[in-house]
């Protein structure tokens, strides 16, 4: 399978051969929705807390006598079932919501998004990404030259240069990532993806074992 190269100025520069088994792969929505599912939950933590009823700051003494008043029965005023009462049920801060994923799951899901994105023309190649100086407007320039202006867009890059860090980080659309960080849900929620030729073969390398 081969891939088209550009380069920063957006012309041609040759093909680029890549395993089919990572980039051809058919996609399987089932599996890339519970990846992606997999992914966010693992990223929460636990940050919330409410009471027990044993942590509520009221009296134990019973309301009011169980019989004769008409009203219901009323043990404490930490019931879960009155104003100000405790959760029957709380959250705590030590909530496990992770989820587990085999590895080779995993990897047949990035794989399936990948080959999703060339089928749908959303990813693209290009031979390298050199920023001569730490500017926003160098890295808007390149990406206008890609014909990627006004897209949301991940950038892979094989590794992080400085001037590519401080030409990005003020692009809200842009996210730039190394070829070891990628994950399904950036891949995703970009309209495009850009792969530098050395962060295509990284992952290659990565996803074909």
């Amino acid at each position: 399978m081969e891939l088209k190269l550009i380069n920063v100025q957006g012309q041609d520069a040759g093909v680029l051969s890549v395993n089919e088994a990572v980039f051809g792969r058919e996609y399987n929505e089932a599996l890339v929705h519970q990846v992606v599912t997999a992914f966010l939950a693992n990223a929460r933590s636990g940050n919330r807390k409410q009471k027990t009823r044993s942590e509520i700051a009221k009296s134990t003494k019973k309301p009011w006598r169980q019989k004769g008043t008409g009203r219901a029965r009323a043990g404490t005023a930490s019931s879960p079932i009155w104003r100000g009462g405790a959760r029957a049920f709380p959250n705590t801060p030590d909530e496990n919501f992770t989820h587990k994923v085999n590895r080779k799951m995993y990897r047949a899901g990035v794989s399936s998004i990948l080959s999703k994105l060339i089928a749908d023309g959303r990813l693209v190649v290009t031979n390298e990404l050199t920023i001569d100086t730490p500017k926003t407007k160098s890295f808007v320039s390149a990406l206008n030259n890609m014909s990627l202006a006004n897209e949301t867009v991940l950038v892979v890059v094989d590794e992080m240069t400085e001037n590519v860090y401080y030409a990005s980080r003020n692009l809200p659309t842009v996210l730039v990532l190394e070829a070891h960080q990628i994950d399904p849900y950036s891949l995703l929620r970009c309209n495009k993806v850009v792969f530098t030729q050395k962060a295509i073969e990284q992952v290659q390398e990565q996803y074909s074992c």
